[in-house]
């Protein structure tokens, strides 16, 4: 089996543990509208895992959870939909909107104009580091520990580490699981968490010590450390026109380890 079809097949071994759970985070956390990417909007991402998986990158830069105008509108991490289709050259299909969807984040898919800042800037970045999409995934691949889209009442994302652990601790020892074996299957050496939370996911799931050195499941050592998180939330990622977070990024790419 290739590398694509094995990360296809974690992939929806991910989605499908996911989907089972959904019921039990809407019912017993504050979050008011779960839904999966990974499922409606398959297609793309599917593509995303055939067209760049086979690459040979081996650092994942790792996110946290989809956002609500980047990565549940294309099935891509980070995945603002203009780069979605340019950058990425995801092709568009019709997605069909969740039953349990926020009424105030409707499901447009690639015809999205709004744009997620976040995957702006990080894509953005990758594109003006390794100059194409081809030498970008020769040396990075971009996974998302967590794929669901995770609001509440208000349309307000809501990020894991804020929900009670008792509710998400199994899917979230799934999207650890799901980590391992994409570190397995690409051979990867490196996971440069995008954000503390993403970090300590990855450290957690390598059993990581102070080190910085975590163990895949085959036995090999992975270098984790960590980068700014391109949310225009943070005022890391906004200083100084965000050239500040560029070179943070940058530092932490070409980091020798």
């Amino acid at each position: 089996m290739d590398i694509a079809s094995e990360l296809v097949n974690a992939a929806k071994k991910l989605s499908a543990v996911c989907d089972s759970l959904i019921p039990t985070i809407e019912q017993k956390t504050i979050v008011c509208h779960a839904t999966n990417p990974i499922n409606y909007a398959w297609e793309h991402h599917l593509q995303y895992l055939n067209k760049w998986g086979s690459r040979g990158g081996k650092t994942i830069l790792l996110g946290m959870t989809p956002g609500p105008w980047g990565m549940a509108q294309s099935g891509v991490p980070f995945g603002s939909t203009d780069i979605a289709k340019t950058f990425l050259e995801i092709e568009p299909h019709s997605l069909q909107t969740p039953t349990n969807a926020h009424p105030k984040r409707p499901i447009e898919g690639l015809s999205l104009l709004r744009q997620e800042v976040s995957g702006e800037r990080l894509w953005g970045l990758m594109e003006m580091h390794y100059k194409t999409a081809e030498n970008t995934f020769d040396n990075i691949f971009v996974v998302n520990h967590c794929p669901l889209l995770l609001l509440g009442e208000s349309g307000k994302n809501l990020t894991p580490d804020k929900l009670p652990t008792t509710v998400m601790k199994p899917i979230l020892d799934a999207c650890d699981q799901h980590l391992l074996e994409v570190v397995d299957i690409l051979q990867a050496d490196r996971i440069i968490g995008i954000g503390k939370y993403a970090e300590s996911r990855a450290r957690k799931a390598l059993s990581a010590g102070k080190s910085g050195k975590g163990l895949s499941k085959d036995g090999r050592q992975i270098h984790i450390s960590t980068c700014w998180h391109p949310s225009p939330a943070s005022p890391l990622a906004n200083k100084n026109g965000s050239d500040d977070w560029r070179a943070n990024v940058i530092a932490a790419l070409t980091e020798d380890y």
